[in-house]
């Protein structure tokens, strides 16, 4: 039985692997493509080149569930047509043995796919972010940049940090203070600021301050400053101040974590991330379901005719969960559903399509 075990495992981890490969070169081509229109002075394409081959881990997180779904089909389709899995179940191989064979199977893909998706992907995504921002000057997001909220005793802060510069600095800072009332108490601009952990402070250059007096008659006072130095005392992080401005499906588990906290801390809504949160808990258990939702191919018996037919039902099946886990994680963003069953949910649907699968063409065989 371990002779078969290592055999299946040898034959899907090298169709995984292949499948993986062209789908990988693929997503190379349409990147590179995309970033040629970039090419230009500072830019060259040996930075495209670079740029788009760090961002092949994150592909490779979202691409691998899906691998292993039409890699899985095409070898258990393929031992099916050339009666080996026939020969093995003659060898003691039973239904509820194939499926724990192909769950521990399954279990090192969740394995990897939590690996590259929490550890490697965030580090070569920010790495293929710096590459260009190194050549195009500056990180940002959006129009208006990064926002995030802070409150001190009972006055709140909206923070605006426009983008990042190479060297880790917040570039076009801007902080708007309001009283306990909600009317502005003040505004600082500045140039560049510098998070001081330690401190628990931003170092603001060339700051221009402007505070709100109002006197007892009810006018309103405005005393200007303009500062080449300014602390502002602070607990928001220079990794708080990146998670804004990078994408939630760009962070690992426990940035999203820490910063889920920072926000409900200071009363913003959370909603994004904690959806982009458990999608990132759940995404790699949709491995599990891959593999039981090919089992069922290695007991349809034919002889003739191509997989072509069963390899293209196993893309069609993997392309729908994708297209799933997007559409419920957009309807659970607007619809405000519960974050966890919003990206639990494709991984249950598929989950009981595949344990009907296997009954019904496996268990009543």
């Amino acid at each position: 039985m371990k002779t078969i075990r290592r055999f299946i495992y040898r034959e899907v981890a090298t169709g995984v692997g292949f499948v993986t490969m062209a789908f990988l070169a693929l997503f190379f081509f349409f990147d590179l493509v995309d970033e040629l229109r970039s090419v230009g002075k500072g830019y060259e394409l040996m930075h495209a080149l670079l740029y788009v081959a760090l961002s092949l881990p994150q592909h490779l997180y979202e691409l691998l569930p899906i691998t292993v779904l039409i890699g899985t089909i095409f070898v258990m389709a393929r031992l099916a047509q050339t009666s080996e899995f026939t020969i093995m179940r003659t060898s003691g191989l039973g239904p509820w043995r194939a499926l724990s064979t192909l769950l521990i199977l399954g279990g090192a893909f969740v394995v990897l796919t939590f690996v590259i998706g929490d550890y490697i992907a965030p580090v070569s995504e920010k790495a293929a972010q710096l590459v260009k921002a190194r050549r195009l000057g500056q990180i940002s997001t959006g129009v208006t940049g990064a926002w995030l909220k802070e409150r001190q005793g009972d006055h709140s802060f909206a923070v605006n940090v426009r983008a990042i510069s190479t060297d880790g600095q917040m570039r076009n800072v801007r902080i708007f203070e309001f009283d306990k009332n909600g009317y502005a108490a003040a505004t600082t601009q500045a140039e560049k600021g510098v998070f001081h952990p330690d401190n628990e402070m931003w170092s603001l250059s060339n700051v221009k301050r402007s505070v709100f007096h109002r006197e007892a008659n009810g006018e309103m006072r405005v005393e200007r400053t303009v500062d080449p130095e300014y602390d502002w005392k602070t607990r928001i992080t220079s990794s708080m101040v990146a998670a804004a401005v990078l994408k939630p499906d760009k962070m690992s588990t426990l940035e999203l974590f820490q910063y889920i906290r920072h926000l409900e801390a200071n009363g913003q809504s959370a909603q994004r991330y904690e959806l982009e949160f458990w999608r990132k808990v759940f995404y790699p258990l949709s491995c599990l379901v891959m593999v039981v939702l090919s089992l069922p191919f290695a007991y349809l018996h034919f002889r003739s005719g191509g997989i072509a037919g069963y390899v293209f039902g196993g893309v069609m099946a993997g392309i729908s969960f994708f297209l799933l886990n997007n559409v419920f994680g957009f309807a659970g963003n607007l619809q405000n559903w519960s974050p966890m069953l919003s990206a639990a949910a494709p991984g249950i649907i598929y989950s009981l399509l595949s344990l009907a699968a296997f009954g019904w063409l496996v268990l009543r065989r």
